[in-house]
């Protein structure tokens, strides 16, 4: 249903490192680049990001968030690893969400400018 999201934020470079470590382990690149945006994707960008002087406030109670699809479990804790390492905020650690579905495995992070973003695997284990 949705082509594509777009993202704003303060610092692109900052956004590259972060989003290039955190991404990789699902098989998403950088295939879009430049002094103000950048596109992730992996046959196509699906997930833009711009600079801008006005971003999006990051508020933890406004249910926004992000949901990227990771191939396997051990994805989502490659993911959850290097967001942590490259300057994210720990949301919600690798594991089932039950109450979601029993194989609906999944981590959360608060990425740099305050995104809230999700990798998720629905294979069983």
């Amino acid at each position: 249903m949705i082509d594509h999201v777009s993202i704003g934020v303060r610092d692109v470079a900052a956004a590259k490192r972060f989003y290039d470590a955190a991404l990789k382990p699902l098989g998403y690149t950088c295939l879009s680049e430049g002094s103000t945006s950048l596109g992730y994707g992996r046959d196509g960008v699906a997930f833009w990001i711009g600079a801008t002087e006005h971003p999006v406030p990051a508020d933890m109670r406004s249910g926004l968030h992000f949901c990227f699809r990771a191939p396997t479990r051990a994805a989502v804790d490659a993911f959850h690893a290097a967001a942590l390492k490259h300057g994210g905020r720990d949301n919600g650690k690798p594991g089932v969400r039950a109450d979601y579905d029993a194989n609906y495995y999944a981590a959360f992070v608060v990425d740099p400018e305050g995104y809230r973003i999700e990798a998720y695997c629905g294979e069983p284990a």
